[in-house]
């Protein structure tokens, strides 16, 4: 008979479906459970959270408040040791306004300037005497015997600040001086024994023994001293470097702990102290050192001037033979890096406010009334200098040269610059002049700027 039934497999590897999915089960409501339970924790936290979050932000605050603290206190004490130490090094030159440290004593090689090698520099002396034709054998300065007092020539436009120290000269001996021959006369300070600017004989004897010099001045209690770096053993023997101070300034100096040795020097520089300076403004007394080197140093016959506001880094004898004696030269100025003009310079001044607008206005119509032309190139030089750096031979004609410049800043305004180019216009016999460019002005010097401002004098 035939059976109607369906038969269905039964295998072990095939598993009940319902049965896995019952098995299942359990497995799922474990996982709710652990997602619920952390969920209830969350919540909780949250509730915390919510309850006490004013306390935590005030804990946070205080936290912030306490290291902010704690970082001032640190920065103080860090100031106040870095001041102990400066205090401690005598001859280290530290300023609160600025920090020119990190220009000093960098000892780079020159990019424009032209040295010698080493070996060679070692070797440098002073060149013999040279027998080419000189315009001007014979200055001749005048002295109050010579010139006496003209109450007349107070009355005269711009001659109110010459005084005992540089003698009265009127604008007709003005005129005069610039008209020479072999022998030239001419006004150029230590008109007087009463004048002032009056040096020591130990230091007057000191300054009769140098054949060459690098100077700079300090009145006022301004700059600090920057030694000099870069010289070979040979310079040293051979050149003198003199600072100019007066009394101020040297109070100031010992105050920072810099102090004078038993042979008045301090580092390189021999110190010598002026008394009884012949102008309240001090920008006017810095000018004697500058320009009147050869009055000042009456044997010497080079000189370096170097502002305040610079450290001299290189081999003076180097220098000399750089910029004066390979093409022979007798005067060596740095040309101005921004303009070229005198009337646009004198513009600059009034702006800037390094000059009132009237006793610049009074020394640029004089210039026009004279004819000094608008050009900005003069005798084929560019016209406006910067003078920070004056390299020199002293000759007849440059001593006339730096006479002359001298008894225009008396006259007008002290801003050498403007009057440097109508002295070179004027005084047609001084060609040989090296106008340098400011890169080389920049190998010659590391400049640090002006620490502190001059105390004018209380005349």
């Amino acid at each position: 008979m035939f059976n109607n039934g369906i038969s269905i497999p039964v295998a072990d590897d095939h598993p009940d479906e319902f049965g896995g999915k019952l098995r299942s089960r359990p497995r799922r409501k474990r996982r709710k459970s652990e997602f619920r339970g952390k969920s209830e924790l969350a919540n909780r936290t949250c509730k915390q959270l919510t309850r006490w979050w004013p306390i935590l932000v005030l804990v946070a605050a205080v936290l912030l408040l306490i290291f902010e603290t704690s970082k001032l206190g640190w920065k103080s004490s860090a100031v106040k040791s870095e001041l102990g130490i400066h205090d401690k090094k005598p001859n280290v030159v530290v300023s609160s306004a600025k920090k020119p440290e990190g220009n000093l004593n960098r000892l780079d090689a020159p990019r424009c300037l032209k040295l010698l090698p080493p070996e060679e520099l070692q070797q440098l002396d002073f060149p013999l005497n040279k027998d080419s034709f000189v315009p001007i054998k014979k200055v001749i300065y005048l002295s109050e015997s010579d010139t006496p007092y003209d109450t007349n020539s107070q009355q005269e436009m711009g001659t109110t600040r010459f005084n005992l120290f540089t003698g009265y000269q009127t604008l007709n001996q003005r005129e005069k001086s610039f008209k020479v021959n072999e022998t030239a006369s001419v006004h150029c300070g230590f008109y007087s024994e009463s004048g002032g600017f009056t040096i020591s004989n130990e230091d007057k004897s000191y300054m009769q023994t140098c054949k060459s010099v690098v100077s700079t001045c300090a009145f006022g209690g301004g700059d600090d001293l920057y030694q000099p770096i870069g010289m070979s053993d040979a310079s040293l023997q051979k050149v003198c470097y003199v600072a100019f101070w007066d009394e101020i300034t040297l109070a100031t100096q010992e105050a920072q702990g810099h102090k004078i040795d038993e042979e008045r020097f301090i580092g390189k520089w021999r110190i010598v102290v002026v008394r009884n300076l012949p102008f309240r403004d001090q920008r006017l007394n810095g000018k004697i050192p500058k320009m009147l080197a050869h009055r000042l140093f009456p044997h010497a016959k080079y000189s370096i001037w170097v502002d305040s506001k610079s450290q001299f880094r290189r081999d003076p004898l180097g220098v000399l033979e750089a910029l004066l004696w390979r093409s022979n030269f007798v005067l060596a100025i740095s040309e101005h890096g921004a303009r070229s003009s005198v009337y646009d310079e004198a513009k600059a001044v009034v702006k800037k406010n390094k000059a009132t607008p009237e006793e610049v206005e009074l020394q640029i119509t004089q210039y026009r009334h004279d004819g000094l032309p608008e050009d900005k190139r003069v005798n084929g030089k560019k016209a406006l200098n910067e003078a920070s750096v004056i390299v020199r031979e002293h000759t007849p004609v440059t001593n006339l040269f730096m006479c002359l410049w001298f008894n225009e800043v008396v006259r007008f305004t002290s801003r050498d610059q403007l009057s440097f180019p109508y002295v070179v216009w004027r005084l047609k016999v001084l060609k040989n002049i090296n106008m340098f460019p400011v890169c080389t002005r920049k190998d010659l010097v590391n400049s640090m700027g002006h620490i502190r401002k001059a105390k004018p004098l209380g005349l």
